[in-house]
């Protein structure tokens, strides 16, 4: 990368960074663009060089960070050697529960993306040829799955769904009850929707 692409990929990382931090500790419609500008120490006119507006680079965000997560599960889980796609999306799911678990800011910030529908949405919204590794990532389970399965896309959306769904309040509040306690039944709850598509193929 040459001196003039790294500048540009510092300020624009500056913005993301500085968004995040106003949009956690102020909310998206208190902060502004020169807030964002402002303490970011670029001009308005780089803005609008990486992003529309604020809901633009709030999406943008969300896809960032929540790509992070999954790309950093993905990388442990490739070092792993786990038998089956079972044993590798328990992994991924496990990592990322503990991410979140360690990170909750993050998880009030993403949790309304945690689910695929609204996480495709935000990808694309935000540009998937810019985030191709979340895509790539759930490809690679789709094909590795192959024939075993009657839908591999349907199992995946509701175990990722479950999942998001699941984990907001437990790991914010203990709700129903403290995340390591709902772990093991999530997990127990998954192996069976997985148990169910293989008995369906």
């Amino acid at each position: 990368m040459g001196k003039a692409a790294d500048n540009k990929q510092q300020k624009r990382e500056a913005l993301l960074n500085t968004a995040f931090h106003l949009f956690t500790t102020k909310g998206l419609h208190n902060t502004s663009i020169s807030d964002i500008v402002e303490q970011a120490g670029v001009a308005k006119g780089t803005f609008y060089l990486y992003f529309k507006d604020k809901y633009d680079i709030n999406n943008k965000l969300v896809a960032h960070r929540a790509t992070s997560l999954f790309d950093a599960a993905m990388e442990k889980m490739r070092a792993q050697d786990l038998p089956d796609y079972r044993a590798k999306l328990l992994f991924v799911i496990d990592d990322i529960i503990d991410a979140l678990t360690d990170n909750k800011l993050l998880l009030m910030f993403i949790s309304k993306n945690l689910g695929l529908g609204f996480f495709r949405f935000t990808m694309e919204s935000a540009g998937i040829v810019e985030y191709p590794s979340i895509h790539e990532a759930y490809q690679e389970f789709v094909d590795e799955i192959g024939d075993s399965i009657s839908d591999p896309k349907l199992m995946l959306y509701l175990i990722i769904e479950l999942t998001g769904s699941s984990i907001y309040s437990s790991i914010l509040y203990d709700q129903p009850v403290p995340i390591s306690e709902l772990k093991p039944t999530l997990y127990q709850t998954i192996n069976g929707i997985i148990d169910q598509f293989l008995a369906a193929s």
